[in-house]
């Protein structure tokens, strides 16, 4: 089989750019994402029904639009609908297992930070629902990229067939630097120094865990409460309001334990203890969920690998797209959201680092 370009994950940055190729009249591509399902770490929980109204977000939640002009633009563009982050109300303090909450005067965030109704996989619905290439392979792991005599070779499986192979032109990374290198074999090998900082760039969102308890009503909310929440005892370290505004209600919350202690803690006991935390916080309302999960992003191998476990909750600074010289010159981009100047590992850092690989793309292929 033979294309011109390979995209490599089916994320938010790898629809992106295969949107911005077709906007350019270009569909001679495919699109390979691991997942059975496309998105990436955009990630739903689907409630009771199948309907957005009561989708809930495993990964990102929100976006910025003062700061971040242009995904507000794309959103726009697709007609998407945002509303506010709740945050009317007081907010509590825990900071000991003895004494209840604190209750402290709630603030606004400023800039405002906004969600998108029925859930960030929204972005990735209308993206995909644009693209008229049908190229687009989910359960696809790349396993193997060679450059050859001017030809790369990308070998990937999927759950029917172990040997795949698509030969292309030009392949854009659109999944973690980190990820990248750990799980792709590269013919010849990529530069040591561009491997060195592919390494060292730590994966955003994979050393976090996340929990969401699915109500009927937001009865925090009639105690004058914001479902905002800050804890030093935990499980979560920190807690927001994750209602629907038109379905369900809902409370989310980091997991304060680290990656590497959470591999000693079930799901079932981390549930539990963040079903009693919620207590302690809101009252007995919140001891019973019509429903709740808990998504670890360090156990999920298509986010995270083992140096992801020790990392900080920090965005790191974005590394080379592509090596400086050599065979894998401008062949090989790196355009996932790790490797954004601005936002890199935001929702918004995807769009920022897939604009950037498709204009380079655009400037050294004409």
């Amino acid at each position: 089989m033979r294309t011109k370009i390979a995209i490599i994950g089916g994320g938010l940055s790898g629809l992106y750019a295969a949107y911005r190729l077709e906007q350019q009249g270009i569909t001679d591509y495919i699109l390979l994402e691991a997942r059975t399902q496309l998105g990436g770490r955009i990630m739903d929980f689907t409630n009771l029904s199948q309907t957005t109204k009561n989708n809930f977000d495993l990964g990102p939640t929100w976006f910025w639009p003062e700061f971040q002009p242009q995904l507000n633009a794309i959103i726009n563009t697709l007609n998407l609908e945002a509303f506010a982050q709740y945050d009317q109300g007081n907010t509590l303090v825990e900071r000991s297992h003895t004494q209840p909450p604190t209750t402290m005067r709630g603030y606004t965030h400023a800039p405002t930070s906004m969600r998108l109704k029925g859930g960030m996989g929204t972005l990735i619905n209308a993206l995909h629902a644009k693209l008229s290439n049908k190229q687009i392979v989910t359960g696809a792991l790349v396993k193997s990229i060679t450059h050859q005599n001017s030809n790369i070779e990308v070998n990937f499986s999927t759950s029917s067939t172990a040997d795949n192979k698509v030969n292309v032109e030009h392949v854009m990374l659109a999944l973690p630097p980190r990820l990248a290198v750990s799980q792709i074999t590269f013919t010849p090998a990529l530069p040591s120094n561009l491997v060195t900082q592919w390494q060292n760039t730590a994966t955003w969102m994979a050393p976090h865990a996340k929990y969401i308890a699915v109500y009927d009503t937001a009865f925090w909310r009639e105690q004058a409460l914001s479902g905002s929440a800050r804890s030093s005892v935990g499980p979560m370290a920190e807690i927001h309001d994750a209602s629907n505004p038109e379905g369900q209600a809902a409370l989310f919350g980091f997991i304060g334990i680290p990656a590497d202690d959470r591999k000693h803690i079930s799901n079932e006991d981390l549930i539990t203890h963040c079903r009693a935390q919620l207590v302690r916080l809101f009252g007995a309302q919140a001891a019973t969920p019509k429903a709740d999960i808990i998504k670890d992003w360090a156990k999920d191998s298509l986010t995270a690998t083992s140096l992801d476990t020790h990392a900080t909750n920090t965005h790191a600074p974005a590394p080379d797209i592509t090596a400086q010289n050599g065979p894998w010159h401008q062949s090989l981009v790196g355009i996932g959201s790790e490797w954004a100047m601005q936002f890199p590992g935001y929702v918004a850092g995807a769009i920022e680092a897939a604009s950037h690989g498709i204009e380079q793309y655009l400037a050294t292929s004409n």
